[in-house]
Formats: C-alpha cells, structure tokens, sequence
C-alpha cells in the first residue's frame, strides 16, 4: 500500500531545502586581519534543516593568477560524519602542517549549526587573499553552499584608539547626571516650600483660635447674652 505524503508537508520540507537546507556563513566580518607570523582562525559554519550524512567540506584560496600558474588552490578538505561527529581532515597535502582543524571545535549547536573554521598556522604576507569555504550535503541531493572571506597579513595590528567614545561617554554621562541632580534639587525645594507654607498655615490658624478663647472682638464671650436685671 503506497502512503501519500500530504501536499502542506511536502511544501514545507522542499521550502525547508530550498531557504534553509544548507546555508554557509563566514560571520559578519568581510575581512579579518593577523599578524604576521601568528596563527589565524578562518572563521565558517554552516547549518542544515534536515540533517547531514557525510557531508564533505573544502577551503579554497583564491590565488591571484600573478602568483600561481592555477587559480584557485584547495588547501583543505574535510568532513563532518553526523550531527554527533566533529569535523575531520580528509585530505592535507601540506607538509609542513600549515592548516588544521582547531582541537576545540564544539559539536553542532542544536544538531544544525557545525562549526568547520580553519586553523591557518604562521601567516604569511603570501597568504593575504580571499578564502571560501564550501560544503557539499550528499543528504540535500548533493547541494553545495560557499561563502568568502579576506585575510589580510600586516606588520602590526592596528591599535583601535577609544580616546573619542571615552569623551562621547563621558560627556553623555555628565549630562545624565546633571539632568539627574537638577531634577532632585527641583523635587527637594518643592518639598521644603510644601513644609514652609504647611507651617505658616499652622500658625495662623493657631493664632487665630487664642484670640477668639481670650474674649477679643468677635469672640465668644460677646456673643452671650446680657445678664437679666
């Protein structure tokens, strides 16, 4: 007996492989900068909706034509078993061990995302260039994803210089502040002309009743009337 899949199920599984079914990100930053001699993390992960069965994953450098008779060059080839296994090497002719995965690659994040960064070792001013990271999911029909990031290597890092956002800081700081302290000093000297005026009130009520108990104009003891002869 055959079983039909329902048309909303079969819709949202192809819109599933379609918009999220394999997707490569290098993250936000388009270019990233090392120094030159150190070890640089090429960043790349990359997420599937509907799960992975070997997928196989390579990292390419865009050589300038200038510089090598063949462009591009595939420097790294590895790959990721299941949602459980850590990325592997498949393929690294380099001798002298230059790239490599990290030894601290987490496992997928929510059995979707798989971190397959790039360990580049001893950077070189040769190695500045664009990198791209490609996977192919033989589970999503062989679909095969890439995205691109540039390296550059430099003498020193550039120092960022945050003298300006201190003073942008500290200056929005200040204003907050005073606009603080000016609204306390406001709410205090209503609270002190509140008492003052409560107490002026008090007095002369005050003042007020001993005049009329001490028999004075308009008091009590004139309103009695007058004894009977």
């Amino acid at each position: 007996m055959t079983m039909l899949t329902p048309p909303s199920f079969s819709a949202g599984l192809q819109l599933c492989s379609l918009a999220l079914g394999l997707e490569v990100s290098v993250g936000k930053a388009a270019v990233i900068y090392a120094r030159n001699g150190s070890d640089v993390l090429l960043p790349c992960t990359f997420t599937s909706c509907i799960g992975i069965s070997r997928a196989t994953f390579s990292w390419i450098q865009n050589v300038p034509a200038s510089r090598l008779a063949s462009s591009p060059l595939q420097i790294f080839q590895g790959v990721v078993k299941n949602k459980d296994s850590r990325p592997e090497p498949l393929v690294n002719d380099r001798l002298d061990d230059k790239y490599g995965l990290p030894p601290d690659l987490p496992l997928s994040k929510d059995n979707r995302e798989f971190n397959i960064s790039l360990l580049l070792r001893w950077a070189e001013f040769s190695d500045s260039g664009e990198y791209t990271c490609a996977v192919m999911n033989p589970k999503e029909n062989n679909a095969k994803h890439s995205a691109t990031i540039t390296l550059k290597v430099v003498v020193e890092l550039e120092k960022v210089d945050n003298t300006l956002t201190l003073i942008i800081l500290a200056v929005v700081g200040g204003v907050i502040g005073l606009f603080i302290l000016i609204m306390v000093i406001k709410k205090l000297v209503l609270f002190i002309l509140k008492k003052t005026r409560e107490k002026k009130e008090c007095l002369v009520s005050s003042s007020a009743n001993d005049n009329t108990e001490n028999g004075l104009a308009g008091s009590k003891a004139e309103q009695k009337s007058a004894p009977k002869a």
